[in-house]
């Protein structure tokens, strides 16, 4: 997996690209997270629009990152799900924990409010 971020209105947007699967992109995934809070970034959106494939691990590493953000007073939001992705969150009822929005302007507004 690839990821890179840019601040947008006060919000650190993870743009993810490629696989997010056990022993990479997991890592990279919780890697840029921590990156953001270290640098005082508490509001963030994560960009699934180029993510090909997520298995067990990158699902629970979405969890765990999730969880590491409210622990810190912040918001992880979910921007652009691949069918396949919002499919897996349907399954597993993890849509009803990510706020889930299908464009990006409309996640960021949900920052403001």
């Amino acid at each position: 997996m690839k990821g890179s971020f840019r601040d947008v209105q006060g919000v650190r947007v993870l743009d993810l690209s490629g696989k997010i699967t056990i022993g990479a992109g997991d890592v990279e995934l919780r890697r840029l997270v921590e990156e953001a809070l270290a640098a005082g970034k508490t509001n963030i959106l994560v960009n699934l629009k180029d993510v090909t494939h997520i298995d067990s691990s990158g699902i629970g590493e979405l969890v765990a990152c999730f969880t590491t953000v409210k622990r810190r007073g912040g918001s992880m939001k979910l921007v652009n799900l691949p069918p396949k992705i919002n499919d897996i969150l349907q399954v597993t009822q993890l849509i009803t924990v990510f706020d889930v929005f299908d464009n990006e302007a409309e996640a960021l507004q949900s920052f403001q409010a």
